[in-house]
């Protein structure tokens, strides 16, 4: 294996670039585009003033010459925070994907509105809630963020029906696939059915990266399969290898009946919060690499691993939208706020923050991938959800922005997932 080291992207190469249009091939796309005229300040400063999470290694740069760097400005230019959405089809189909699993209705774009109804579930009675996502039993003084329901402006969703749902699915597998944020969910329809049937005899296993609730009169089966990246991670002679272009997990995922996957957290994570040393691709070792590109390979495989062992007449496949994370206030033109002590969703028409870059590499992988996978499109909608974290109320972390309160928010995403399947 060889080793490379990050070297900086230098501005003159890119101003030699900036004065005509652009054409570069990435894999069957081809692209061009008056590059200079979508130049931002912000952009400029970017690049001539590069910072570990935005590098390149010198080895990629001399075999791949322009090629990298070219799709990371195409994709950062094109899709800035300045982008709209529903604006973007430079990709065939991928802004028609949530639309496709919603039918006619959008479900994705609409409002939340105060349900007197709501929560779904009691904490309290509910034995499947992990202690970080516990808000209420650690001491959340407020309880109004449970108190809001996800209105389509142009429909309704279905209301959840966990009668309907463990017996359509009785004697079935739903498996969650991802990092914490697949448990906040498993977590979550755990406590929707229980409420429902709360007499029905449950089963609670945990073996490593593997997590059973069973609901045994129903023999319905939900799993939890604990893996931050999808692709390997692996422990080395050399060291921690994020393995980007192989997936040996992926025979715990055979035999569902429904997977649902999530992966975006743990790939911006840098220094002592990073989980790996090396990244691999191809049998070479590599420092580090521009996060994005980064996110877009490793997506792109577990895509292929899609590709090669789903059978779509017997396995539905989802993959849940980036989960926004709270820390910054500026998101929602509060600069001195963070999630803490935040009471009420954001109830603008327009997230101040924008699209994620990573929504975006996802939608282009997802238009790309050859068999059926629905988008559970709730980025935007989770991004007004300001005041839905644990905080400083969770059994886990001190201060907690990223992950949700039960019940809370993951609640919804399962209520997309509910009219999804029988919608």
């Amino acid at each position: 294996m060889q080793s490379s080291t990050v070297s900086d992207f230098h501005s003159a190469k890119l101003n030699k670039k900036l004065n005509f249009v652009l054409t570069f091939h990435v894999e069957t796309i081809k692209v061009q585009l008056p590059l200079h005229s979508y130049i931002s300040p912000c952009l400029r400063q970017l690049f001539f003033n590069p910072c570990p999470f935005f590098s390149w290694t010198k080895e990629t740069h001399k075999k791949m010459g322009f090629l990298l760097p070219s799709l990371f400005l195409f994709l950062f230019v094109l899709f800035s925070h300045q982008t709209k959405a529903e604006d973007l089809d430079l990709f065939g189909n991928a802004t028609t994907t949530s639309r496709k699993l919603a039918g006619r209705c959008n479900w994705f774009n609409g409002k939340w509105v105060y349900d007197a109804s709501y929560p779904l579930y009691d904490p309290s009675t509910c034995p499947f809630i992990d202690p970080q996502f516990n808000c209420q039993k650690y001491g959340r003084p407020d309880s109004l963020y449970q108190k809001y329901r996800w209105q389509p402006f142009s429909c309704s969703l279905p209301r959840f029906n966990a009668l309907d749902f463990v017996e359509k699915y009785k004697g079935k597998k739903i498996m969650f696939v991802g990092d914490s944020l697949s448990l906040n969910q498993f977590n979550s329809l755990a406590c929707m059915i229980h409420s429902w049937v709360p007499k029905t005899r449950t089963t609670f296993t945990k073996n490593s990266a593997l997590s059973t609730v069973t609901f045994q009169d129903y023999n319905l089966q939900l799993f939890l399969y604990r893996t931050a990246y999808l692709v390997d991670l692996d422990h080395e002679q050399v060291g921690r290898v994020l393995k980007i272009d192989t997936i040996k997990s992926g025979d715990a995922w055979r035999g569902m009946d429904v997977l649902v996957f999530n992966t975006w957290h743990w790939w911006t994570h840098t220094g002592n919060a990073q989980p790996w040393d090396y990244i691999q691709e191809r049998n070479k070792l590599y420092k580090d690499m521009n996060r994005f590109i980064l996110f877009y390979k490793g997506l792109t495989t577990w895509a292929r691993w899609v590709n090669i062992n789903v059978n779509p007449s017997q396995t539905k496949v989802f993959f849940l939208g980036i989960s926004p994370v709270h820390y910054e206030g500026r998101d929602w033109n509060e600069p001195t706020r963070s999630c803490k002590s935040e009471t009420q969703p954001f109830f603008g028409l327009k997230y101040p923050a924008g699209t994620p870059m990573a929504w975006v590499i996802v939608k282009k992988v997802l238009s790309r991938i050859k068999k059926p996978v629905y988008f559970l499109d709730v980025t935007t909608l989770s991004q007004y959800r300001k005041d839905a974290h644990p905080e400083g109320y969770s059994g886990v972390m001190a201060t907690d922005c990223s992950h949700w309160c039960l019940p809370g928010l993951p609640d919804t995403w399962n209520v997309l997932l509910h009219a999804a399947l029988f919608g």
